[in-house]
């Protein structure tokens, strides 16, 4: 596999990867306060030997606070919590993009500050429930229907958190588009019902993802800018419907033009979730001429195949490299794969399922 595709540089933009091979954003639930800190900084140094990292979902506002212990990009103190971490991926030859996730109205109160507002597009309920540390399991509550002025506070809020990211020393942001959290809240005639510019067309319904998309261009570059999609993806309670195929191939011909990196495709049908058809992947493709990473339960001979093929540039890895840290190195050599998962410490505080798993040993 030294001669892999998947192994080889590749020039994202302006920005040199030492490889193809991406971290998928993964929650982890460990910053306490909702502050990066150093056992972070210790967790993606240890898996920097990654082409491109993309952080966990952080937010950028307190109403976006929605889970348990993650990060936010909001206050001086998240700043400099992050830079430990962009520091410590940068000396050891990795790149990383911090993705901006705001989760709208997959929240709860008791996992906010006390004056955050759980704001949605639509005061559409959200079926399911969500962890909170004070009460356990909570029902999901009505989110409250952002007002005008509240979506162009909003926009301003992911404007402000991106340039925060340049100053913490990200490479680069990844805005989370997908996964049901409030930038497809906006996307899905489900969640979304409103009447006005910002509902009813797909037009209309893209026009707020588009809209934060080209504020944080105007503020930090298309250079460093890219988007995570997840057509028919059902997190979060986002049924099917039948507008999606040209909801994502009108996005996609948008995205072009305003020149953004990359697209992030995220497949799901490992989980339970719809696969994403060929075709609509190719009609991607076919509208942009940015990057591509796609992710979704890749192996690596299957992310060899992509890559051959052409319909993609980067492949992103999630579980993997929880447990395997190494997991580049275990490529690079032909070693095995851990697969010793602890799935009930994914999202608890501590060392424990996060920075104590083992490299290969010879």
């Amino acid at each position: 596999m030294k001669n892999a595709k998947l192994l080889s540089p590749y020039e994202l933009g302006r920005i040199g990867l030492k490889n193809r091979i991406v971290m998928s954003p993964m929650t982890r639930s460990r910053a306490i306060g909702n502050v990066p800190n150093q056992l972070m900084a210790e967790y993606y140094e240890q898996r920097a030997a990654a082409g491109l990292i993309i952080t966990e979902g952080t937010s950028p506002s307190p109403n976006g606070l929605g889970y348990t212990r993650i990060p936010g990009i909001y206050s001086d103190a998240q700043v400099e919590g992050w830079k430990k971490i962009t520091d410590a991926v940068h000396s050891n030859g990795g790149k990383i993009f911090v993705q901006l996730m705001h989760t709208g109205r997959i929240s709860h109160r008791a996992n906010m500050q006390e004056d955050a507002v759980i704001v949605a597009p639509s005061a559409v309920k959200a079926a399911g429930q969500m962890w909170t540390d004070s009460l356990g399991l909570q029902d999901f509550p009505i989110p409250a229907e952002m007002a005008v002025e509240e979506i162009g506070r909003t926009k301003q809020e992911y404007v402000s958190a991106a340039t925060n990211a340049i100053k913490a020393g990200f490479d680069g942001v990844e805005l989370h588009g997908a996964n049901g959290y409030l930038l497809e809240q906006f996307l899905s005639p489900v969640s979304n019902i409103r009447k006005d510019d910002y509902g009813g067309s797909i037009e209309n319904r893209c026009r707020f993802l588009l809209e934060v998309v080209g504020a944080a261009i105007e503020a930090i570059g298309k250079e460093r800018m890219g988007i995570r999609l997840s057509p028919y993806g059902v997190a979060s309670d986002m049924p099917y419907y039948p507008e999606v195929e040209d909801t994502y191939k009108y996005l996609a011909s948008k995205l072009d033009s305003k020149g953004i990196l990359f697209i992030h495709l995220v497949d799901h049908s490992g989980m339970g979730a719809p696969e994403v058809p060929l075709e609509i992947k190719k009609a991607i493709r076919e509208r942009f001429q940015g990057a591509i990473i796609l992710s979704g339960g890749y192996t690596l001979e299957r992310a060899e195949s992509e890559l051959e093929g052409g319909l993609a540039d980067l492949i992103a890895f999630g579980r993997p490299f929880i447990c395997n840290p190494d997991l580049v190195e275990r490529f690079v050599n032909g070693w095995p794969l851990s697969e010793e998962l602890d799935t009930k410490t994914f999202y608890t505080p501590g060392e424990k399922g996060y920075t104590d798993y083992p490299v290969h040993a010879e």
